[in-house]
């Protein structure tokens, strides 16, 4: 666990580094391109840009499906991380991997919030938002002007590098996901983690759910 903790708190601190220190410069444009994305006013912005900014929200919701699980057993509060990097994504989400513990079962009884994180529907709605968004980045999107503003724009370019990051990130808390839900398959775990986005939504769609595989251990008979 030690070895895990300074090897994230590193990435992290690597990650702050690049983004602050050696990423391009801003550009003036910067906040209004992001009042821009935020606000649907999208006339004019490159569709590409368009898919990566909204996939960046959809990002959040798919930690939060497994970062809610697993906070439960953690002597820290999983919901500050996930809030958080609804902001500033992968800023967020390695600090919570650095000082959480291995956490493989479920602590506590199941609530309606837990649920919620847990539905097949919200993995399902994400799944298919996900789709949507790079299908219209993919077919629509001017690739030689992405390239050009990657190199010229921190925004762009920390954002970009964020994504990856949080593509990468996907297996260290999917082990522990898979294991409190009786999923013990190495070879769903690395599909999965080496499809990026898509393998983790399509997860989440068809898992398990956690109030199912709880109930079965209840219903085991007990030793006397």
């Amino acid at each position: 666990p030690m070895t895990r903790r300074v090897v994230f708190t590193l990435l992290w601190l690597a990650f702050l580094g690049y983004a602050f220190l050696l990423a391009p410069p801003d550009r003036p444009e910067t906040v209004d391109l992001i009042v821009n994305l935020s606000s649907g006013n999208w006339e004019g912005i490159n569709p590409v840009i368009i898919a990566l900014f909204n996939l960046m929200g959809i990002f959040p919701f798919a930690y939060g499906a497994m970062l809610f699980a697993d906070g439960r057993g953690q002597k820290i509060g999983a919901w500050v991380f996930a809030a958080a990097s609804f902001g500033v994504g992968a800023f967020a989400i390695l600090p919570y991997l650095a000082l959480r513990s291995p956490n493989p079962e479920l602590e506590g009884p199941m609530n309606p919030f837990l649920r919620f994180w847990d539905s097949r529907i919200l993995g399902g709605l994400l799944a298919i938002a996900a789709i949507a968004l790079l299908g219209f980045g993919l077919s629509q999107g001017n690739w030689s002007d992405f390239s050009q503003q990657w190199q010229t724009s921190r925004f762009i370019h920390v954002m970009s590098l964020d994504f990856c990051l949080l593509c990468a990130l996907v297996p260290a808390l999917l082990g522990d996901d898979m294991a409190r839900r009786g999923l013990h398959n190495p070879k769903l775990f690395w599909v999965v983690s080496l499809t990026p986005l898509l393998g983790l939504l399509l997860y989440l769609s068809l898992r398990p759910p956690l109030e199912g595989t709880a109930a079965e251990v209840q219903d085991l008979p007990q030793s006397s």
